[in-house]
């Protein structure tokens, strides 16, 4: 049996995961239209290590959800171009240069001592 299977919710168990190295171990691809809809709004939990990676997305919203999250803004590469930490419900969030959006439950490891907003070094605004 897979570590945190029965942790999964139901709607991501069918998608297909990517690993985003350095910010995401297990990311699930709401690349349908059913997918990108329902996100992670109204789960109680989101297991150790995963996300949600949305491709050709700019902006994200928090309403329904249940927990903050750490909102990562990525280019077409999937490097991150900014991080919005701990992201409350009942916000909304965009990055004009992002071409996908990974979102994780706020406090992981990766993002656990950073700043609200910040961008990674090395990465300027074009």
């Amino acid at each position: 049996m897979r570590p945190y299977t029965n942790m999964v919710p139901k709607r991501l168990r069918g998608l297909e995961t990517v690993a985003l190295p350095g910010i995401c171990p297990r990311a699930y691809v709401a690349a349908s239209h059913r997918a990108r809809l329902l996100g992670l709004a109204l789960l109680d939990e989101l297991p150790p290590g995963t996300g949600l990676l949305i491709p050709r997305c700019r902006s994200v919203h928090t309403f329904g959800m249940r927990f903050a999250l750490d909102v990562w803004f990525l280019d077409e590469r999937h490097r991150p171009i900014e991080l919005r930490a701990a992201v409350e419900p009942g916000r909304i969030v965009s990055c004009r240069e992002a071409a996908a959006v990974l979102e994780l439950r706020a406090r992981s490891p990766s993002t656990q001592s950073g700043p609200a907003h910040r961008r990674p070094a090395g990465r300027t605004r074009s």
